[in-house]
């Protein structure tokens, strides 16, 4: 039985049938596509020279790239403060459990 065309030795198709997307999948999709097309649109408009004072001089730098940079570091700011324990109370917590 292992020659028969269509699947496998033990029974099982070789091909799987792929089922239409649920109205949530579609949602999530087209919520996608917005937000990529408003970042792409605010990445256009922002494409304006700023002047920034950096740590070792001043610099002109597409505005985009500022933002970019800002919203980087203020992200990994934001995730190692929420991994981290909030003190002594977290401590506390854990050796009643």
């Amino acid at each position: 039985m292992a020659g028969s065309a269509g699947g496998s030795e033990h029974g099982v198709p070789t091909e799987t049938r792929r089922r239409p997307p649920s109205r949530r999948e579609q949602a999530r999709t087209v919520s996608l596509i917005v937000l990529v097309g408003l970042g792409v649109a605010f990445a256009v408009l922002n494409f304006d020279e700023v002047a920034v004072n950096w740590v070792f001089g001043t610099w002109s730098t597409p505005l985009i790239v500022v933002i970019g940079i800002s919203f980087l570091l203020g992200s990994g700011v934001g995730f190692l403060l929420g991994r981290r324990p909030s003190g002594a109370g977290s401590r506390r917590s854990r050796r009643r459990r």
